[in-house]
């Protein structure tokens, strides 16, 4: 991968290649390697190396763009005038906003040697742990094991300049029984590999399918839940992404005031929610820029219950008076001390969930979401994990989910299907489940 120094004279470089007033650029070069598995086998083994760098150029608030991956003088030069050429058949954005100039961005320098060298023989004794497992059990084990390594850069003709780097990891698995009727998973985000163990998500993902077995229908309502951390992950992000000021002043968001204004300094849940971002904690890979090059920031959204900032894009920034803000990188939720057990005996009578799966929006204005349960859902009786139930089809927001919710865990980074954060595990009353989902 391209070090600092070497993107620095590639930026500068294209750059040079623009005659247009505005040129930005973006350039990454990144490592994969994976392993899938299924059927108790491994299907595929990969490596992949990839190279880009993108161009934007804009004149008169029209912009082109483009991106190229061979970074040849020749291939650049083409890169650069396809974008400028696209640029001037494109209409004018009346919302365009001028470049940044120099910014200081801070060290974001989430890098692990151990995953970024990761192969194979690093890789292959966990998926062994989680197929052994399976196979011990008579029951039949997939998944996906990756570690992710990039190095980034963000430049433009006004004089800016970033760097950036990160390592990740993920491996997670759904084991389920040679009819495909039970079914049990288990993932772990790290930027550590060294902290993922294939051996723990193994046993967790057996143990559920081996408990998920002939479930019971229950009628679809309202319920007292416990979301495991990787089901308030999924959600939780959604809400974040939410807290936009242009849409809440325009009155097209949960945080707009009756007759105008928005909702920020008022205490919309519960003291015990806090909902921070912060792109610099040790278990996010996040860059130290975001949208349209603003440095990242921690940042706090909802503080002991009080809404205390939402999001301002450069544009509506201006528009508005205001300072522009993070995006909301690195999304996490302050939590407690008790565990996921401790939660369910505090339970009299609900339902505990693994995960959702195939989240949709239905209505922006309230974030209200559908999406189902899937691997993993079980009735709670008195304290106690009495047996499996059939999934279920919710229909519900996060805003009003945070408002319900009367207990919380510990926090642990979380990757779910469509998205994660850092989630404690959370107890809510009144879950809205409006249909039956027969399947697994």
């Amino acid at each position: 991968m391209l070090t600092k120094d070497q993107f620095q004279e590639l930026a500068q470089k294209a750059l040079s290649f623009s005659t247009f007033p505005e040129c930005s650029i973006n350039l990454s070069t990144t490592e994969d390697a994976f392993i899938r598995f299924a059927l108790n086998g491994v299907t595929t083994s990969g490596f992949v190396a990839n190279q880009s760098l993108s161009i934007s150029a804009t004149k008169d608030q029209k912009t082109g763009s483009t991106s190229v991956d061979d970074f040849d003088d020749k291939a650049i030069r083409e890169a650069v005038h396809a974008a400028e050429q696209l640029a001037l058949i494109s209409p004018a954005n009346p919302e365009s906003v001028p470049p940044l100039g120099p910014q200081k961005y801070a060290t974001a320098d989430n890098w692990v040697d151990a995953t970024a060298r990761a192969r194979n023989p690093v890789l292959v004794p966990h998926v062994k742990a989680i197929i052994d497992a399976a196979k011990a059990k008579g029951l039949v084990a997939a998944g996906y094991f990756e570690r992710n390594a990039g190095h980034f850069a963000i430049a433009n003709k006004a004089g800016n300049f970033g760097f950036g780097r990160y390592t990740d990891s993920y491996l997670s698995t759904t084991v389920r029984n040679p009819e495909g009727t039970s079914s049990g998973w288990a993932s772990h985000p790290a930027v550590r590999i060294e902290d993922i163990s294939g051996a723990a998500l193994g046993q967790t993902a057996v143990e559920k399918c081996l408990k998920w077995k002939n479930p019971v229908k229950l009628d679809p309502g309202k319920y007292t839940v416990v979301l495991e951390p990787t089901a308030v992950g999924d959600l939780i992000p959604l809400m974040a992404f939410s807290l936009q000021a242009r849409a809440a002043e325009e009155g097209r968001s949960f945080m707009s005031k009756k007759g105008g204004g928005t909702q920020v300094g008022e205490k919309l849940f519960p003291e015990f929610i806090t909902l921070r971002s912060d792109p610099f904690n040790k278990l996010n890979p996040v860059l130290p820029w975001g949208n349209g090059g603003l440095p990242s920031a921690p940042m706090t959204w909802v503080e002991n219950g009080v809404v205390k900032n939402l999001f301002y894009d450069r544009y509506y920034a201006m528009k508005a008076g205001k300072e522009p803000t993070p995006f909301p990188a690195g999304v996490m939720m302050e939590g407690g001390t008790k565990t996921l057990d401790e939660l369910i005996a505090g339970v009299d009578r609900g339902l505990l969930v693994t995960r959702f799966w195939y989240i949709r929006t239905v209505n922006p204005q309230t974030v209200q979401l559908t999406g189902l349960t899937r691997d993993g859902l079980f009735l709670i009786e008195s304290g106690k994990v009495t047996g499996p139930v059939v999934n279920f089809r919710f229909n519900e927001s996060p805003v009003r989910m945070l408002q319900n919710t009367v207990a919380m865990g510990r926090p642990i980074r979380t990757r779910g299907g469509e998205s994660g954060m850092i989630a404690p595990p959370l107890v809510v009353k009144d879950f809205n489940f409006t249909s039956i989902s027969d399947a697994v």
